[in-house]
């Protein structure tokens, strides 16, 4: 049986933290979905700098890949 598959930041096209290309790869989308979507959120939604506080927070809760595996 397969294990379940975890939500984890990539050090491997990452831009800032890696967690928009975790993501991506997470939801087998291209991550440049995930990266525009927080730029407009963030332009668009009056709540913008909560938007960036939580993007913070999710990448210090969120853990790297292991490097053995990334390879």
């Amino acid at each position: 049986m397969s294990e379940p598959r975890r939500l984890e930041r990539v050090r491997k096209g990452k831009v800032l933290m890696g967690l928009c290309a975790g993501l991506g790869e997470y939801f087998n989308i291209d991550p440049i979905v995930f990266r525009l979507g927080a730029i407009l959120g963030f332009f668009t939604l009056q709540s913008g700098l909560a938007l960036i506080l939580f993007y913070f927070i999710a990448s210090l809760v969120v853990p790297y890949r292991d490097k053995a595996e990334s390879a």
